[in-house]
């Protein structure tokens, strides 16, 4: 067995000898706030190369307060190539860096499509919408689209209601083998196919290209999602449900179209029309993503695997999402990292090759 998770040294194994979980193999993984879905990568590749039968991945987090800094101060810090090259194009403020950087995003969308930040208040106002009906979410406040709107200002032109809050969490996910389902037949009717998990790490462009879209992971995110279809076989088109990083309200909407939910220049449309929310074409963090779920950081990858296996399990009550055949995870760390996953219910009909459920 494996077991994935973020933090201090060791200290999945601190967690896991209380279970009695000893004399394993226990692997602590660290990629920023991509923690959960990488432990979920290394767990599916081990699994499918035929390593092991069973792994579990892990994720938990205890924050400290207040916006994220780095612990150390005597040493260069794994984001200081992407804050300097975001104060090339932006003065560098006293506003938290990550605001900074996803909310200068934001402004190089709206010059570059002449859009209003009226259109990330409402991705923000759909989440908290979406998070009133899931019991595990932070926050289930729902709000107007005025107070999303007027909250507070923490970088323009992301308001408070519209970032994601400092949390603690927990998630896991069990990796196994078809050969070890038709062991355990007991558990195949709640088996869901990791159809494709692939990553993706920063590309030249994030550096070269004097774009704070590119700064905050959208070419690596594209990247990652064309691997995962063409390894699944599918098309954005074919999806039903989405768990997307909305670590800020910007970044939901640039990654609809690095995820190729629409073209270029179109994500703003598309959540005029509803195609991000219950009778749209998709539906996107229907648990409420970051924003209003909440993201401990090394849980929240792994929590958006289970909320698409609920959903693909017809387990997520009010929050269900009708016909959900097909689940999209898209999760990132900046610095940085990107892993997109495609899930559907397993089936039995034939065998698989490099399976991993």
């Amino acid at each position: 067995m494996y077991i994935f998770v973020q933090g201090d040294s060791a200290c999945g194994q601190r967690a896991l000898y209380t279970l009695g979980m000893t004399g394993i193999p226990i692997v602590n993984v660290s990629n920023n706030c991509s923690t959960g879905s990488s432990a979920l990568y290394l767990a599916a590749k081990h699994v499918a190369g035929g390593l092991v039968d069973c792994v579990l991945a892990l994720g938990f987090e205890k924050m400290q307060r207040g916006s994220l800094s780095s612990n150390f101060s005597d040493r260069t810090s794994p984001m200081d190539k992407h804050i300097e090259k975001m104060t090339e194009l932006y003065e560098f403020s006293t506003s938290p860096a990550t605001a900074q950087l996803f909310g200068n995003a934001g402004r190089d969308y709206m010059k570059k499509y002449n859009v209003s930040p009226d259109v990330f208040a409402k991705v923000a106002w759909k989440n908290h919408k979406h998070s009133k009906n899931n019991p595990n979410s932070q926050f289930r406040d729902e709000y107007s689209l005025e107070e999303i709107k007027n909250s507070p200002m923490i970088y323009e032109p992301l308001t408070k209601l519209q970032c994601c809050p400092t949390s603690d969490g927990s998630a896991a996910a069990v990796i196994v083998s078809e050969s070890f389902i038709q062991k355990h037949p007991d558990v195949k009717k709640n088996a869901v196919e990791i159809l494709a998990i692939e990553m993706a790490t920063d590309l030249p462009s994030t550096f070269d290209s004097n774009d704070c879209m590119r700064i905050v992971g959208y070419d690596m995110a594209k990247r990652a999602a064309q691997k995962a279809y063409a390894k699944a076989g599918i098309k954005p088109s074919d999806v039903q449900v989405v768990e997307l990083h909305d670590c800020f309200s910007v970044n939901e909407l640039i990654t609809y179209e690095a995820l190729g939910l629409c073209e270029e220049g179109k994500a703003g449309e598309l959540v005029e029309r509803g195609d991000n929310t219950y009778g749209g074409k998709y539906v996107v963090n229907p648990s409420g993503g970051l924003i209003s779920k909440g993201h401990p950081l090394g849980a929240t990858g792994l929590a958006q695997c289970a909320e698409l296996c609920w959903q693909l399990r017809n387990q997520a009550d009010k929050r269900q999402v009708k016909g959900a055949r097909i689940g999209l995870q898209h999760n990132i760390g900046l610095g940085g990292a990107c892993i997109v996953g495609i899930y559907r219910l397993a089936t039995f009909d034939k065998p698989r090759v490099d399976s991993k459920l």
